[in-house]
């Protein structure tokens, strides 16, 4: 069994899908487009009955005589947690992600949809998309042991440029209608070379937010603004304007927490800047990982080459119209 799902591009609204956060900001949503840094898996009988988790990557492996004795604090933990979920005993599951490990592009998110449907698969299990990705959301909660935010599934599942509402009924995948050439021949997506982890300034934010931090409470109350300026702009083709509102959330963003950008990042956007990218943010809650830049198409190759001279690792970011595979092995 063989299993893959895209990763994603954040455009706005960020962090505010995390539950409660939404709740308290009506007409919360986010923008985001999949990309074809791909997460992918497969699922094999192992040969000595045992359970085998190898991440081919990084080379880390984790081995035991049944689902019941895996260990949960190791580096395959969230494998280890589906796992268990399945009860899966005498397979090995071979992982490999195309994107950095702590790109801050759901690089986990999508990994986790993927294996949840190849074991679902497997295990001859019907999980419907909308149940795949709470199941590997909730997974990934309990994996990390902190709120995992709600819009990363769905581009791992559906693919596409996508705006998610949030708000009390709950959590709505709308397709936008956005010729996806037009955005891909506007974008350049970066490693910055520093991994970072999702959970440490997301769950800061959370927490100020819910203790009542009025500071936090107004940044993301301008964040839910620019999340639906940004998604009329992008419906527009009105790349000025939707340029604008990724600068307008990236400030926003660099004063809700300490560590948000960094020496590294400031390098990069300086570079971009200069060789005429029109706007950019972090990927993520920031502290490393991935940025991209707007650009007009005519500066696209100016500015990746300024931020190759300057460091970054360019990565390829067509946008991913197919969401999650899943195929038989013969």
């Amino acid at each position: 069994m063989r299993a893959s799902a895209p990763t994603r591009i954040d455009l706005a609204g960020g962090t505010l899908d995390i539950w409660p956060l939404y709740l308290f900001h009506p007409g919360a949503q986010t923008v985001n487009a999949a990309i074809a840094q791909r997460a992918a898996c497969t699922v094999s009988r192992s040969r000595d009955r045992r359970v085998e988790i190898v991440s081919e990557d990084t080379g880390a492996g984790l081995f035991s005589d049944t689902w019941r004795q895996l260990a949960t604090d190791g580096d395959n933990r969230l494998l280890a947690h589906i796992a268990r979920f399945f009860e899966v005993d005498g397979v090995r599951i071979a992982t490999r992600a195309a994107s950095p490990l702590g790109a801050g592009i759901a690089g986990s998110s999508a990994l986790g949809v993927a294996v949840c449907a190849a074991l679902a698969e497997w295990c001859g299990a019907d999980f419907p998309p909308e149940e795949l990705l709470t199941l590997a959301m909730n997974l990934e909660a309990r994996t990390l042991g902190i709120p995992t935010g709600v819009q990363d599934y769905r581009p791992a599942c559906y693919g596409g440029v996508a705006a998610v509402e949030l708000g009390p009924a709950g959590v709505r995948r709308v397709p936008l209608d956005v010729d996806p050439a037009e955005l891909e021949r506007r974008i350049v997506l970066v490693y910055s070379g520093d991994s970072r982890s999702s959970g440490i300034n997301n769950w800061e934010i959370t927490r100020r937010h819910i203790e009542g931090d009025a500071t936090v409470v107004a940044r993301l109350g301008r964040i839910a603004a620019i999340a639906s300026a940004a998604r009329d702009a992008l419906t527009r083709h009105d790349w000025t304007a939707l340029a604008w509102q990724v600068t307008l959330e990236w400030r926003e963003r660099q004063a809700l927490a300490p560590g948000v950008t960094t020496p590294a990042i400031d390098r990069l956007f300086a570079a971009a800047t200069a060789a005429g990218a029109t706007a950019g943010k972090v990927c993520g809650a920031g502290g490393g990982g991935c940025l991209f830049f707007l650009v007009d198409p005519g500066r696209r190759d100016a500015v990746r080459d300024a931020l190759a001279n300057a460091g970054a690792r360019l990565l390829d970011s067509p946008i991913d119209l197919d969401g999650l595979r899943v195929e038989r092995l013969d």
